[in-house]
Formats: structure tokens, C-alpha cells, sequence
């Protein structure tokens, strides 16, 4: 069964969830398109309970709500609200502060909108995706200056200071034209205490495609045994454009709409930040993307959050 329709303007969003069991039945729906499934014995008859809204396997008797053990459940917020902040962070260009959410949803407190957004950045990797391949730029940054402590590019005394790794598709396609041009196409992220050749190495083993071919700027760091497996083509720092500009725009982002993050907490706001990048042609469908996802995560407690 395919999944459902998803909205497509704030309209139809209005009229598509006016409450909350509008929205358990689209999250019913997201989580199990193929028909219900008991998390328990994994049967597949089930009668479904009217209020609250949920199934009862025929099976084992188990009731089970569309919430339980997702990144929503034990949320004493109602679930509009969740579909809210869902689709303004899917859909919303420039991304959505705590702040600006809390004003946005009129919650009652920052902290509120806080666990909110931070509960749905843990719902943005899909732990399934897939290694990216074909061509690929792979480089390094540092988001508000160097790394403390740490040897190889970037020495600095600064402790609020991060060290992130990052590779990108190059997609080859042809304009109105019919000129040759390239752009980007998937991003992958992720934090690292050194840019050594065994941090770039299991950087590259967790997110690139043995046999790609991958460009970098010839830093010794990419060195024959991180580039095992793979076709290394040592570039000029400045022919390596798309992951340059993607740490680009991820620090403009950072710094605009969240004026700066705490070190131990970037690594949730890089994979926001590459979830929106990656689904940057297709906002609307992100927010089925992200509900879809959400229904199979486990719940985020807040002393998790409070963790590097």
C-alpha cells in the first residue's frame, strides 16, 4: 500500500489534520502503510479502538497506540502540535528556531519548543539510508574555529570550537540548453575530534560507497590507507565547490537562525541541517519523510538530550 497523500500548502494542511484524530490516523497510516502489525507478536489482525485511537491484536490482545515507542510517545503535548513543529521544520526554508517555534505553536515555555525540536532531529536520520556513490567531494571544516587540543588542521585554544567532516554527490545533469552542469545532490555530516587519516577513513567507510570516485583537496589526511577501497582524485581546494559551499550555507544557517550552537549539541542540528539539504527540492514531501521516520524511532528521554 502506498503511503498517504501528504499536504502540499498550509491549506490543505489545515483542512487535511483539524484534530487529533485526524492525526493519529495519518501517523497510523505513515507507520504501517502495509496495514497494521502487532509490535509484540507481529499479527496482522487487529480490531481498532475508537478512543483513545489504536488497534488491539486479535492475537495477543496487545493494544497499541500509533505513538507507542515513536519519538512521540509518553509527549504530554497534543499531537497537532507535534505536526506543526513537524511540518514548519520540514517545510520552512531557512529552518525554525526554539524560539521562533515556541511563538510559532504558542507552547508555554522555550524549553518546551526546545525537546520538541531536538526529539524530531533525532527522527531525521533514517537508519537505513544509503552510502552515497557515483562522485563525490569529501572535505573538512570547522564550525566556529579550530579544535582544542587537537593536531593536524585547525590547532586553536578555542573549546567551543568543532571539527566536521563532510561528502557530497556530484550530479551531472543538462540544462533548458542543454549544457552540461553539475550539482549537488546528497550530503552526509559528522563531528570528529581529529582530521587524521583514521577519522577520515571510518568517516568515509560510514558514509561513502567502496569504489566511488571521491575528489578532496590533496590534504594529507586523505591519505592512501583513509582512501582504501576508493578512486581518490586530489583536486585544487577550490575545484571541490559543492561541499564548500554546503559548509557554506550550513554556518550561515547556524549562525542566522540559531546564532550559534553549543559544541556537545551540533552533531543533532548537522543531521537536521542534512535532512533539509537532502530534500531541499521536495519540502512538503519531507514532512511525510520525517512523520514516516518518527513513527519508528524509539522515544528520546530529556536526560539523553542533555548528553555530547
Amino acid at each position: 500500500m502506498a503511503k498517504p497523500a501528504f499536504p502540499k500548502t498550509l491549506e490543505e494542511f489545515r483542512q487535511r489534520f483539524p484534530s487529533e484524530q485526524s492525526c493519529l490516523e495519518y501517523l497510523s497510516e505513515s507507520r504501517w502503510p502495509d496495514g497494521f502489525r502487532c509490535p509484540k507478536c507481529a499479527g496482522k489482525k487487529a480490531w481498532i479502538i475508537a478512543k483513545p485511537f489504536g488497534y488491539e491484536c486479535a492475537q495477543c490482545g496487545r493494544r497499541t497506540s500509533p505513538t507507542a515507542g515513536t519519538v512521540l510517545h509518553d509527549s504530554h503535548l497534543p499531537l497537532r502540535d507535534w505536526f506543526w513543529a513537524a511540518y514548519l521544520i520540514a517545510t520552512h526554508t531557512p529552518g525554525m528556531s526554539a524560539l521562533q517555534l515556541q511563538r510559532q505553536l504558542g507552547v508555554a515555555t522555550y524549553r518546551t519548543a526546545w525537546y520538541m525540536l531536538h526529539r524530531l532531529r533525532r527522527a531525521m536520520v533514517n537508519d537505513s539510508r544509503t552510502l552515497l556513490r557515483g562522485r563525490v567531494e569529501a572535505d573538512e571544516t570547522i564550525i566556529g574555529g579550530p579544535v582544542k587540543g587537537k593536531r593536524g588542521r585547525g590547532i586553536s585554544k578555542e573549546e567551543a570550537n568543532t571539527l566536521v567532516f563532510g561528502a557530497v554527490e556530484v550530479e551531472v545533469y543538462q540544462d533548458r540548453q542543454r549544457r552540461t552542469k553539475e550539482k549537488a545532490g546528497r550530503l552526509r555530516l559528522s563531528t570528529s575530534e581529529r582530521a587524521d587519516e583514521i577519522s577520515i577513513g571510518q568517516f568515509m567507510q560510514s558514509n561513502v560507497h567502496e569504489g566511488t570516485i571521491v575528489a578532496t583537496d590533496g590534504w594529507r589526511g586523505y591519505s592512501e590507507a583513509a582512501m582504501q577501497g576508493y578512486f581518490h582524485e586530489p583536486q585544487k581546494k577550490a575545484a571541490v565547490l559543492h561541499i564548500h559551499r554546503a559548509f557554506g550555507n550550513l554556518k550561515t544557517w547556524l549562525n542566522g537562525t540559531h546564532h550559534g550552537v553549543d559544541p556537545k549539541y551540533l552533531p543533532r542540528y548537522l543531521d537536521e541541517y542534512v535532512f533539509r539539504f537532502n530534500r531541499r527540492d521536495s519540502p512538503m514531501a519531507a514532512f511525510q519523510t520525517l512523520l514516516g521516520i518518527v513513527s519508528v524511532k524509539r522515544p528520546l528521554p530529556l536526560r539523553a538530550l542533555k548528553q555530547p
